[in-house]
């Protein structure tokens, strides 16, 4: 049965291809001082930044810039943009572009009135924001990591090794988002699939946990055969605006706290993935990829009715005269023929993993409790060597 849970999701969303038209109605609720926060600079390429620069100047916004947010944002530079936030002495900071941009966003918010070490505080002790935040909002030209509409940051410390994401209470959630799935059409086939695993990689995390029968998992079970139809169409023609809103959509709920309501949840593979990522700087969605189905087949006999439910129920096995366990290992083999199809990365050693990188990869996953199984360290390396 659903456990006892307290829901609020206060992040309002403007969504369609008159999506950006909410930054009119956003914008005048804060303060002149906007910092403008942006990955490479494919949004100058494609458009948007102008696009977005134009609403900010008629809304009267004094625009100060932190450009360059990496695919994987790091503790230097979330120390960059601490400082280039008390420079401007922002009253608003607006991410545009992909989760790793709403993610390092919400992180220099939370830090920049910190008197601790905002890595120290935030990503090694967990503790929680104490301090006065700086609200945030976003313009989505990305989606997979739901970081539109949660509190979750990830910072990765390449010296350390680590790469950690702490979930923010709902005061940092971004304070609203904007969703235009055109936004999304210019993204390189790569990053567009690596997205569409993480979207899915969530919505497994919360669905393998439990043994109750909840209105969640029949919601996330939907969910997932939206994406799976949806992103078939998009590799196929990227530009299809009904498959790629659709995956904007399932993105956004894969990951705004309501599915995880009454559960445990799982995310061992997150934490495998990260530490795959914090020895490799690989793509978020594809290390969640590469590790997926050996994590998978080795708790499948601690959950064998739910991987059973899940072959059935997902990816239309037909359980007739079959046990429960040939039912999931048959929905699983289903599930890594359309992950080997869509082009995801099935191996770390595709990913830059080598062999001598597995007792750091070890010592850097962090263990979680919610899923099947808790992992130990034999565990881990099992699955870790796996994976090559």
């Amino acid at each position: 049965m659903l456990g006892n849970f307290t829901y609020c999701n206060p992040t309002k969303l403007y969504f369609g291809q008159d999506a950006l038209g909410g930054l009119n109605e956003e914008l005048p609720k804060y303060g002149k001082n906007v910092l403008l926060v942006y990955g490479g600079g494919s949004i100058k390429k494609n458009g948007i930044y102008d696009k977005v620069v134009s609403v900010l100047k008629a809304n009267g916004k004094e625009i100060f810039e932190d450009a360059g947010v990496m695919p994987n944002p790091t503790v230097e530079k979330l120390n960059d943009g601490i400082e280039r936030a008390k420079a401007a002495k922002a009253d608003l900071i607006l991410a545009v572009g992909g989760g790793s941009v709403c993610d390092y966003a919400k992180a220099v918010s939370v830090s920049v009135h910190c008197n601790d070490d905002a890595w120290e505080k935030y990503f090694i002790r967990f503790d929680d924001v104490t301090c006065n935040i700086i609200p945030v909002g976003c313009v989505l030209t990305m989606v997979g990591t739901g970081s539109e509409m949660n509190g979750g940051s990830v910072i990765t410390n390449h010296a350390q090794k680590l790469k950690i994401g702490h979930v923010f209470g709902e005061n940092v959630f971004p304070k609203f988002s904007i969703l235009n799935p055109e936004f999304t059409f210019t993204v390189p086939k790569y990053q567009m699939i690596s997205g569409i695993y993480d979207i899915m990689s969530h919505i497994l995390e919360q669905y393998f946990s439990g043994t109750d029968d909840n209105t969640s998992d029949y919601i996330m079970e939907g969910l997932l055969r939206s994406l799976i139809r949806s992103a078939n169409t998009a590799v196929e023609n990227p530009a299809d605006y009904e498959a790629r809103s659709n995956i904007m959509w399932t993105a956004t709920w894969a990951l705004n706290t309501l599915v995880a309501k009454g559960k445990t949840t799982d995310w061992m593979v997150h934490m495998l993935g990260q530490a795959v990522a914090a020895h490799t700087d690989a793509t978020h969605g594809m290390t969640l990829a590469a590790v997926t189905m050996p994590y998978y087949k080795y708790i499948l006999p601690y959950g064998t009715a739910k991987f059973a439910r899940y072959a059935v129920n997902v990816w239309n096995v037909n359980p007739l005269g079959k046990t429960d366990t040939q039912i999931a290992y048959e929905g699983l083999s289903a599930m890594e023929e359309w992950m080997k199809n869509i082009g995801l990365a099935m191996s770390i050693a595709e990913l830059g993993a080598t062999k001598d990188m597995l007792d750091g990869m070890v010592k850097s996953t962090l263990v979680m409790d919610g899923g099947y199984k808790v992992m130990n360290e034999k565990d881990i390396r099992a699955v870790l060597n796996a994976s090559f």
